[in-house]
């Protein structure tokens, strides 16, 4: 059953890198808005004479607690949806939405190790799962956030995630820069996750970013000998 749409208030805005924003929404008609770490909401935002032309939708990067959600948003130049939101939003205004929606959640028992490949915003269902792993203290197998980025001011959640990574048993975090060279990774995605996946034969791989960097993470998986049950994935843009 699709979810009844709903009001939505933004209640505090925050500039997160250059290019990004994070929202925190309010769902005034729920004393707790239930979701998966994963999920996402529908936006229906006044951008098109055409209902499903103006819908939009954002990963809820919060884990669950009460009604608020945190949605983070990378402008897009020509996006009618982050037009709208970096030129038009502000605190206190009113939206329309629905939601929860979407099957990319954390996986109930965690059996295998864990592989969380991202690049930009696509870190955000990644945050709520493991800040709900973290609070509910869920059991897990080795767990990997493979985060790509360009350069240093563009690494969402950076101390959040450094912090987590000292605190959580089991969980490693490397980010690594495409553009900029630094004391960390550097380059892509992909040569972080076939040097530790090699020669394993058991893992989960989970991806979210852009279209190019998951076509090519499929493919490299792939050969690294898993198969495509072990990938699920969720595409930006």
């Amino acid at each position: 059953m699709v979810p009844a749409w709903q009001k939505g208030i933004v209640k505090q805005i925050e500039q997160a890198t250059p290019n990004t924003r994070r929202y925190w929404i309010e769902l005034p008609e729920q004393e707790s808005f239930e979701f998966r770490p994963g999920q996402f909401i529908t936006m229906d935002l006044p951008i098109h004479e055409q209902r499903n032309k103006r819908w939009r939708s954002y990963s809820i990067a919060s884990p669950p607690n009460g009604n608020v959600v945190e949605l983070v948003i990378v402008y897009v130049d020509r996006g009618l949806g982050t037009n709208y939101f970096f030129h038009e939003v502000k605190e206190g205004t009113q939206l329309t939405l629905r939601g929860p929606q979407g099957v990319f959640v954390l996986p109930e028992e965690i059996e295998k190790e864990l592989f969380l490949i991202c690049t930009g915003t696509g870190i955000a269902p990644f945050r709520s799962m493991l800040h709900y792993m973290d609070k509910h203290k869920h059991p897990n197998k080795p767990i990997h956030l493979i985060f790509g980025t360009r350069t240093q001011e563009d690494l969402l959640y950076y101390d959040e995630m450094k912090k987590l990574e000292a605190e959580m048993e089991n969980f490693h975090f490397y980010p690594t820069l495409s553009r900029e060279n630094w004391e960390g990774h550097k380059g892509y995605v992909h040569q972080i996750y076939e040097s530790i996946a090699a020669g394993k034969t058991e893992a989960k791989f989970m991806l979210c970013g852009w279209k190019n960097m998951i076509d090519e993470a499929k493919q490299r998986i792939l050969a690294l000998g898993f198969d495509k049950k072990d990938i699920h994935l969720e595409l930006y843009g």
